[in-house]
């Protein structure tokens, strides 16, 4: 089906190596602390919880890691208080970027992004000044396994309420709508499909293709130091980067 943007290739890849697995359970834990503290730690009463549980899963975080966030979580409710806070801006070449982040002190999760933004020849800008190039979807990707048939899997997914799918060489990318996303999940899992990632996340409208090699190392360095910041969960940005491409191909 038309209408997708190349969300693989957009989409700025986190934890390719072993030694990211760390990194990414910490973060998934703090989303699954904010799922608790807004709707308890009983995934069957809390659709958000079941949503970071599906991510966390999708993520290969072992069950009993994602048990023990939850324990952990309902155990410090009051004494942890998070917050999650979206900054805007651009990247050199000027690539819209949407940067979410969950934090425990709003001031120095400012001033390191600000930092990051500033140091890359980037510039940190107003709440909405990039976003309204972006749209907000669910996003579910199955992996492509031999002797699947496209057409079931298609069939399966608009059954299931996907808005749209779009069959890659080595994967399916299934879009939906923010409120059909949790339904259409978990529809599919009943269907007996698994997930290489299952979230919500931003796509951009239109691209920026960026080719000047010195601004692509420039993003890429700044891509790579929010990644490192403990409180970022999520890079977001509009940029068609040609080393991006050449990894998913």
């Amino acid at each position: 089906m038309s209408g997708h943007s190349k969300w693989a290739n957009i989409k700025h890849k986190k934890g390719k190596a072993d030694a990211e697995r760390g990194k990414i359970f910490t973060k998934i834990g703090r989303e699954i602390a904010i799922a608790v503290r807004d709707g308890g730690g009983d995934p069957s009463t809390n659709g958000k919880l079941r949503d970071v549980i599906a991510k966390a899963k999708a993520s290969n975080m072992p069950n009993e890691n994602i048990k023990r966030s939850i324990a952990k979580a309902a155990g410090e409710l009051g004494s942890v208080n998070y917050e999650e806070i979206t900054y805007e801006g651009y990247a050199p070449g000027g690539m819209a970027v949407i940067v979410s982040t969950v934090t425990d002190n709003r001031n120095r999760t400012a001033s390191d992004i600000r930092h990051i933004f500033d140091k890359n020849g980037g510039s940190l800008g107003t709440n909405g000044c990039v976003s309204y190039m972006f749209d907000k979807v669910g996003m579910i990707v199955i992996e492509r396994k031999p002797g699947m048939d496209e057409d079931e899997v298609m069939m399966a997914a608009l059954d299931a309420g996907a808005s749209d799918i779009e069959a890659l060489e080595d994967s399916f990318e299934i879009t939906t709508t923010v409120p059909d996303f949790s339904s259409v999940r978990e529809n599919l899992e009943a269907a007996g499909y698994s997930f290489l990632s299952a979230e919500l996340t931003m796509v951009p409208q239109t691209t920026n293709a960026i080719t000047d090699p010195e601004t692509v190392q420039k993003i890429q360095k700044m891509l790579e130091m929010l990644d490192d910041l403990d409180d970022v969960q999520d890079v977001y940005h509009n940029g068609e980067l040609p080393e991006e491409e050449e990894e998913d191909d």
